[in-house]
């Protein structure tokens, strides 16, 4: 029996206030964006063709019911989103670079999405999806460490690909080594993997992107990608390992960048109908550029999930990469 799900995914679902000019009283303006690497993960799937849904906590408050309504607006399941009466939704103040480079503040002492419990889960929906995602931020506090790794052993125990994306983010960790410690947990559990080359210092003992992608499958992993913003992407898998070009576009906000190109690459791997380990590296690379092209669009707009661009500009711009690269 087929499974009803393409992706769910587990995490943080927050706001994100992202600079929008300067008012008439010289003060910096800020614009309420809907955010959080998971759900912009299952955005960009969502909008490649993938059944989608999310489970995660928000408060009962302004900013969470206004995360529901966008969320159920990108065509994510939200079911299995729990409204809390007692914390408040968690907001990330994102200031912005020249470059398009971001700097998190965030609001989280505690954030809703911090306070998920595995009773509040509907263990269904772990068995009857064909991906299940995680990122690491739920990691950094109980009860939603606890509920991820319970969830992840549950999910997989029941047939789901376990995908990991890291998505580092130092002001909401105790300190780095907690970090690395916590985030390289879970790494046992996982099937598919997404990093940045930022972050490979953190995941593995090696900051080189082949040198961790290699480590990353000797502990298990059966394809590691490593991003590495306009140098491309390193996909390594048993197959082989190679940098797949990026998009050249032009940077306004990285804002979700990673999270689109997951998204996209992992709808992708699932529309080869075959198991990670049996993918090919030409199938490998059809993946990556089509999460290239996604991403591509995205950092050319502000803001996470309103940035991710539809199918129909998807596929015209992967069409001209693939001509390109032919």
């Amino acid at each position: 029996m087929g499974k009803t799900y393409d992706i769910v995914a587990l995490g943080e679902l927050l706001v994100d206030f992202t600079p929008a000019g300067i008012s008439e009283n010289g003060m910096l303006l800020f614009e309420r964006n809907p955010g959080g690497a998971p759900v912009n993960m299952l955005t960009a799937a969502a909008k490649s063709g993938a059944k989608t849904a999310f489970i995660g906590k928000v408060g009962k408050d302004m900013h969470g019911l206004f995360l529901k309504d966008m969320t159920e607006g990108a065509g994510i399941d939200t079911s299995s989103l729990v409204l809390s009466e007692d914390a408040f939704t968690t907001l990330a103040f994102v200031e912005l670079s020249n470059s398009g480079e971001r700097n998190f503040s965030f609001a989280r002492k505690p954030g809703a999405d911090t306070r998920l419990a595995y009773k509040e889960i509907k263990e269904e929906l772990l068995a009857d999806t064909k991906v299940f995602h995680i990122g690491s931020l739920s990691l950094t506090d109980d009860p939603s460490r606890t509920t991820t790794f319970q969830a992840v052993r549950t999910a997989k125990a029941l047939g789901a690909v376990i995908s990991y994306d890291p998505n580092y983010r130092a002001p909401l960790w105790e300190n780095r080594e907690t970090a690395m410690e916590r985030m390289r947990s879970m790494v046992q559990y996982v099937d598919i993997m997404k990093l940045s080359d930022e972050e490979t210092g953190l995941l593995t003992p090696y900051t080189e992107p082949k040198e961790a992608a290699e480590y990353l499958l000797q502990k298990g992993v059966l394809l590691a990608a490593v991003t590495m913003g306009k140098n491309g992407v390193l996909v390594a898998s048993g197959k082989g390992c190679e940098i797949v070009p990026a998009f050249q576009s032009k940077v306004v906000d990285t804002t979700g960048a990673g999270d689109s190109f997951w998204g996209a690459f992992v709808n992708r791997m699932l529309q080869m109908e075959e198991a990670p380990n049996e993918i090919s590296m030409k199938q490998w690379r059809e993946c990556a550029l089509y999460g290239n092209a996604v991403a591509s669009l995205c950092i050319e707009r502000r803001g996470g999930m309103p940035s991710i661009p539809d199918a129909e500009e998807v596929e015209k711009r992967f069409r001209g990469m693939c001509v390109e690269a032919s």
